[in-house]
């Protein structure tokens, strides 16, 4: 790493995830196509739970996809996101047996990281004989930023690790942060995603939120996870950016008027990229509220709103939502739709009046395409 600013357009260039479509860019892909809802029945055996519904990755078991060395006290949420960082690492050409690298850093994004293991662990200090008779190696896994922590060391990922949360805005967040890192020179790649489980203390503490009540969609659990990169790097090597990052914008509706600052928010996004209304061709609102639907149709109508909702496929995913959001579109634009070559915003809010949104270029063509318009002066 040089410390060297980069002014160089910011791109997206690989993605991968886990979800209850399956594994994989292909599984998501694939799921997002046939637009099949994933709801599946817990096994209340397995979760003391009341939730009748649920959207799961499906088989998912660390130990059994990571293998038994180093995940005896390994939690959900940190299986999902070492496994979803090996998919795209590997997909990638990255070496994690060799030394590492520097150059490469990582933000993830959580709700709280493992519930499940805080209150694990808080459980076992009240019915043990004394308040320090817990298993030691489960304390680890109660840190908010055990799973960042667990994908650098397991696959040897050395540059800046960060762990964001921030309710249902975090992936866009992250996606800032990691912005961030690679404009002022403190990484060249950054690996940036979020993650959630779903287990009986998520599922416990969502329902006290809403007392008791069952939400409006079933959970939802998963990880997705991209890289970004700049554009000028991805290009010299002969690869095709999936995407072009343009710009983020956040608000606070501090009178709880989520609506208002929703639309203050893309409007000042748009303005601030040079960037009309009429250009965009897509809108994704990750939360799924009436009032961030709303603020979306009057900002740019139903044509550009009117895409089937993830979340109604996957479930609330939470944390993780916007970041499932935003490589649902990546997704559809490499399957020559006509989102290939537009302009794409996605949002998000929570209940506390914040509010975030990101306007990407999605450029969906193939990677030959994609060279020969590099040869020619690059991709825009």
């Amino acid at each position: 790493m040089t410390g060297i600013e980069n002014t160089s357009p910011l791109a997206i260039s690989a993605w991968s995830a886990i979800s209850p479509f399956g594994y994989g860019r292909e599984a998501f892909a694939e799921g997002l196509r046939s637009g099949l809802s994933t709801v599946s029945f817990p096994d209340h055996e397995r979760w003391a739970v009341e939730d009748d519904e649920a959207c799961l990755v499906p088989g998912f078991d660390t130990r059994e996809l990571l293998g038994t060395k180093g995940t005896r006290s390994m939690n959900r949420v940190t299986g999902l996101a070492v496994a979803t960082a090996g998919q795209l690492l590997t997909e990638i050409g990255y070496d994690s047996e060799g030394e590492g690298t520097e150059d490469i850093g990582l933000v993830l994004g959580t709700t709280t990281g493992s519930a499940e293991s805080m209150m694990s662990l808080t459980r076992a200090s009240l019915v043990g004989e004394r308040p320090d008779h817990i298993e030691p190696a489960l304390v680890p896994s109660c840190v908010m930023n055990c799973a960042a922590g667990q994908v650098a060391i397991w696959h040897q990922v050395k540059g800046p690790n960060a762990t964001i949360a921030a309710g249902r805005n975090t992936g866009l967040l992250a996606l800032n942060y990691a912005r961030r890192l690679l404009v002022t020179g403190r990484a060249s790649r950054v690996l940036c995603g979020a993650a959630e489980e779903y287990t009986t203390a998520r599922s416990r503490l969502e329902r006290a939120a809403r007392d008791g009540a069952a939400g409006d969609l079933p959970p939802g659990e998963g990880c997705a996870m991209l890289l970004l990169e700049p554009e000028a790097d991805v290009i010299a090597r002969g690869d095709s950016p999936l995407a072009t990052l343009l710009g983020f914008e956040s608000r606070i509706a501090v009178d709880g008027d989520i609506d208002t600052a929703t639309q203050f928010a893309v409007r000042r996004l748009l303005d601030r990229a040079g960037v009309t209304v009429s250009e965009v061709r897509a809108a994704a609102g990750s939360t799924g509220t009436v009032a961030e639907n709303s603020a979306l149709l009057d900002v740019f109508g139903v044509e550009v709103t009117g895409r089937p909702s993830l979340s109604g496929l996957i479930g609330d995913t939470a944390s993780a939502a916007s970041i499932f959001e935003l490589v649902g579109l990546l997704a559809i634009s490499g399957s020559g739709t006509d989102l290939s070559d537009a302009l794409a915003v996605v949002t998000a809010c929570e209940d506390d009046g914040s509010v975030s949104a990101v306007l990407v270029r999605l450029h969906g063509v193939p990677a030959d395409a994609t060279r020969e318009l590099a040869a020619a002066g690059g991709v825009r």
